[in-house]
């Protein structure tokens, strides 16, 4: 499992994929805390793919966002909470009107203790009652983030929009 997600300034780096990755990187990018986001592609087999490569469903590439944080000021604890927030962890390969693998709920962790908090909150959100389904969020070591093209990042901010629908 990798473990190159402490950068050299201290950040430390989170992915996770719940959807269309547009409302997610706004929520994510609005935590104090969080320095940088950015959109992409990862969990499949295809290198260099392109969102038209992944709308497709031919990649296995799941829609994510990588989140840069502060770990002095927020904790991944809290970006767990915030994924849990911003979509349906129990529709399997859909959020809302987007269908397909690559909308996927996933976890990507960086480390074994990224995965194991992970887990923990999964186990704890699946038996808070929260949802009346059972979660289906996957989690998986990270894998190769490739970056989505330019006119997907900070979507819904350059449109001005709040969300996705």
């Amino acid at each position: 499992m990798m473990d190159l997600y402490i950068g050299d300034d201290g950040m430390k780096t989170a992915t996770f994929g719940a959807g269309c990755f547009w409302g997610v990187e706004l929520a994510f990018s609005q935590q104090e805390g969080v320095v940088e986001t950015a959109v992409g592609y990862s969990g499949g087999q295809a290198p260099n793919p392109t969102y038209e490569m992944v709308c497709g469903g031919q990649t296995g590439h799941a829609e994510v966002v990588e989140v840069k944080y502060d770990p002095s000021i927020i904790a991944y604890e809290q970006l767990l909470a915030l994924f849990w927030s911003v979509h349906d962890p129990t529709t399997l390969n859909r959020q809302g009107p987007d269908v397909g693998t690559q909308y996927r709920s996933i976890i990507m962790a960086h480390n074994e203790e990224q995965a194991e908090l992970a887990r923990a909150s999964r186990k704890a959100m699946d038996q808070s009652g929260r949802f009346s389904n059972k979660i289906v969020t996957e989690i998986v070591p990270a894998s190769e983030f490739y970056r989505a093209e330019e006119y997907h990042q900070k979507y819904l901010e350059k449109k001005g929009l709040r969300n996705c629908h």
